[in-house]
């Protein structure tokens, strides 16, 4: 039987990939957090997807999304033992996210608007998800300025996939919702 609990975590700290632990505490381990949360909120999308291409796509992010946890949650004394597409974000990764864009975009041309999340349940996990890969890309961003992060590439990864995934909430919406009004809101008009 598999072991669940280890007790490990009682101090307050999580294992590194390839040993060592930190504290939950510090601000890494909150960005590879929220990674998790991402590729929770991605799930529910890909669930309710009935479209195969939406699919897809969303677990080709899912996956990319772990592969980015474990280059950040990496010991730094062991990042010779990642392996490109496994445990470290690659540039071909990033590259990978912008012809997904390109193809959806030139399939599904965007109309110059916002529109508001919610037109089904696909498109609002899709939003979801983008705006918990955003979070995560700030928390990345504070992590760089501490140089905490030994990869730059999960950086443009992240931010990559967050205009992915507001183009595929797009595609998935199919534009059924009204955009908001053009101009800014009636409040900032004061």
């Amino acid at each position: 039987m598999a072991e669940i609990y280890t007790k490990l975590g009682d101090d307050g700290t999580t294992g590194l990939l390839f040993g060592g632990r930190i504290s939950k505490a510090e601000p890494l381990i909150d960005a590879i957090g929220t990674l998790d949360e991402a590729v929770a909120a991605l799930g529910l999308a890909r669930a309710a997807s009935t479209d195969p291409g939406l699919v897809a796509h969303i677990l080709e992010v899912q996956r990319g999304m772990f592969v980015a946890g474990a280059d950040l949650a990496a010991n730094p004394r062991a990042r010779e033992r990642l392996v490109a597409g496994i445990s470290l974000v690659t540039a071909g990764m990033v590259s990978r996210v912008e012809e997904l864009i390109d193809a959806r975009v030139a399939e599904h041309p965007l109309r110059p608007v916002f529109l508001v999340p919610g037109a089904n349940l696909v498109s609002a996990a899709l939003e979801l998800g983008r705006t918990v890969v955003r979070r995560a890309e700030r928390r990345l961003v504070a992590c760089e300025a501490q140089h905490t992060v030994a990869n730059p590439q999960v950086l443009r990864y992240l931010n990559r996939v967050s205009d992915l995934l507001y183009v595929l909430a797009r595609w998935a919406a199919d534009e059924e919702t009204e955009p908001i009004s053009h101009g800014p809101p009636a409040a900032a008009q004061d």
